[in-house]
C-alpha cells in the first residue's frame, strides 16, 4: 500500500467539516454543507463546504454525486464531476440540482452532499499526426457496443 497524499486544508467557517472517508477502502471522501438550502424541483444552487485545499501539482480533485441522494431524492451535481485544479485555492463549493419533478429537498448544515476523489493527473502534450493506430472499436462512438449481446 502506498503512503497517503498529504494535502493542506483550511477551514473557512467554524462549522466546516474536513472531508472524510465513511469506510476503510472508500475512494471518495464525504463533503458536508455549511449552509442550509432548499432546492425546489429542477432548481440548482451552489452549496458551500467551508474548506479550501492546496492540491499538489500533478493531482486534481473530482467532486462526484452521492448515489443515495441521487436514487432516493433525485439530487445530483450539475457539472459532475466537478473539477478542482491543483492551482485553485478558493472555497470548495458543490453545484447541486434537484431533478425531482415534484418534491423540494432541503440540505441542512452538516449534511453529506458530495464525494471528493483525489487522483493523479499527468501533464500531457499532443503530437499532431496524419494517422492514428487502429483498434477493434475504431471510430464506433455513442451506442456502438449496443445494449444486448
Amino acid at each position: 500500500m502506498s503512503e497517503p497524499v498529504v494535502i493542506p486544508i483550511k477551514r473557512l467557517t467554524d462549522n466546516a467539516a474536513i472531508p472524510a472517508y465513511a469506510y476503510k477502502g472508500d475512494a471518495g471522501m464525504d463533503m458536508r454543507a455549511t449552509e442550509s438550502v432548499t432546492l425546489q424541483p429542477f432548481e440548482r444552487t451552489m452549496v458551500p463546504t467551508g474548506v479550501a485545499i492546496a492540491l499538489p501539482e500533478g493531482y486534481a480533485g473530482f467532486v462526484l454525486p452521492r448515489s443515495g441522494l441521487a436514487i432516493k431524492h433525485g439530487i445530483s451535481i450539475v457539472n459532475a464531476p466537478g473539477l478542482i485544479d491543483s492551482n485553485y485555492r478558493g472555497e470548495l463549493k458543490v453545484v447541486m440540482v434537484n431533478t425531482d419533478p415534484h418534491d423540494a429537498f432541503t440540505i441542512e448544515v452538516g449534511d453529506r452532499i458530495a464525494q471528493l476523489v483525489i487522483m493523479p493527473v499527468p501533464t500531457v502534450s499532443f503530437v499532431e499526426s496524419d494517422t492514428l493506430s487502429k483498434t477493434v472499436r475504431g471510430e464506433g462512438g455513442f451506442g456502438s457496443s449496443g445494449v444486448h449481446e
